[in-house]
């Protein structure tokens, strides 16, 4: 019996030989903005000049914030910071595509994408301080909180779209994620259910080429990380993360589409960090500098948005300058907030633990009142 089945087996092979192709998706890169600035008219989004310049003051904006922390993580006034540097374009261009009540789920790097939903910057400032203040958007934001695990954020979202579906209502959720949140089964059981019951949901990957210090081809065998949706049965669309318009123009269509009851689409954005992963990790081990030079000199987001707006009149050096001065006087006010945000309640970490605090936790905290006074620190 095992000799017949293994001469069928054989006898189907050859018969079978050359059916198994290998795969060849085809997913463009979509570009508005060519590295220069260039551009073709046809191809803009409907965008007032208005609009495009807050675009460019929230970029901006988000790369002096980011320098602010930063210095301050290195002063030891911030704990473990994760840089936005780089990613600006990807972070602003989508969610600025979103509406008031839409949905924005972040991992630990969407500062940017936070600050242009409703997220007030001080808030994510005092996050990475180590108070839990910082850890919830005010009523009326609709920004979750940040997931520092990989990828969990991923099926968080699509439950919170589905729910939303379940409900009538007409809301788009836009979740973010790296590239290496893609080699985590949280993103794939995220895609599939989302798949399966339409959930209105964006699943927004900003490929910045490293999970950590994992470049993407060790990560994954795809050629882009677009072509994943094919498996789970929606659209999944590849454009340049470093063009804020690009990013604009497919987010803003995803969105629209999730609003309308047409199921999730997945966005590989393609871009670049600057610094390290987050300021525990020196990412001269494993990239050279000129790779980085590279990035920042050709593919800059910022200053390709610039040349834009000065092709189109729409810029000046001048405002440049008090553009520059007044986010620096912002941001400074952004650090004062932050670090002059009223102190916690030294006994405030036993306060949400127990519906009744238990005998040995009540010892704990006498003691900790004594000790205070003690020291002259009771409040």
């Amino acid at each position: 019996m095992a000799q017949t089945r293994g001469k069928r087996t054989r006898t189907a092979s050859r018969r079978v030989e050359g059916w198994i192709k290998p795969v060849e998706p085809e997913f463009e890169t979509i570009q508005i903005l060519r590295d220069d600035g260039s551009y073709d008219e046809a191809s803009l989004p409907d965008l007032t000049d208005d609009q495009m310049k807050e675009l460019y003051e929230w970029m901006v904006f988000a790369r002096i914030l980011d320098q602010r922390a930063l210095n301050m993580q290195r002063q030891g006034r911030m704990g473990t910071y994760p840089p936005v540097g780089g990613q600006e374009a990807a972070q602003v261009g989508s969610a600025y595509a979103l509406e008031k009540e839409d949905w924005l789920f972040p991992s630990y790097r969407e500062s940017a994408a936070m600050m242009v939903h409703g997220m007030p910057p001080e808030l994510t400032f005092l996050y990475w301080m180590g108070r839990e203040e910082g850890a919830a958007a005010p009523e009326g934001v609709n920004v979750f909180t940040i997931s520092i695990p990989i990828a969990t954020q991923v099926p968080h979202a699509v439950g919170a779209a589905w729910a939303a579906r379940l409900r009538g209502e007409k809301k788009a959720f836009l979740v973010y994620f790296g590239d290496g949140g893609t080699s985590e089964g949280d993103f794939h059981e995220g895609a599939n259910f989302a798949g399966v019951f339409k959930a209105p949901v964006v699943l927004f990957c900003q490929n910045n080429h490293y999970a950590i210090s994992v470049p993407l081809e060790r990560q994954t065998a795809s050629r882009t990380i677009a072509q994943k949706a094919v498996a789970y049965g929606f659209p999944g669309v590849r454009v340049d993360g470093n063009d804020v318009l690009a990013v604009y123009a497919v987010t803003r269509e995803a969105v629209e589409r999730a609003r309308r009851g047409e199921g999730p689409t997945l966005i590989e954005a393609v871009t670049y960090r600057y610094g390290p992963h987050t300021t525990a990790d020196d990412p001269t081990r494993y990239r050279t500098a000129d790779e980085v030079k590279e990035w920042q000199e050709r593919r800059d987001p910022i200053m390709r948005f610039r040349r834009f707006l000065e092709s189109r009149g729409l810029w000046s050096e001048a405002q440049e300058e008090e553009l520059q001065e007044r986010l620096r006087e912002r941001a400074a006010e952004v650090v004062r907030k932050a670090e002059n945000y009223p102190k916690p309640e030294p006994t405030n970490m036993f306060d949400y633990m127990y519906a009744e605090l238990p005998w040995n936790l009540k010892e704990q905290r006498e003691a900790l009142l004594q000790e205070l006074a003690e020291r002259g620190e009771a409040r």
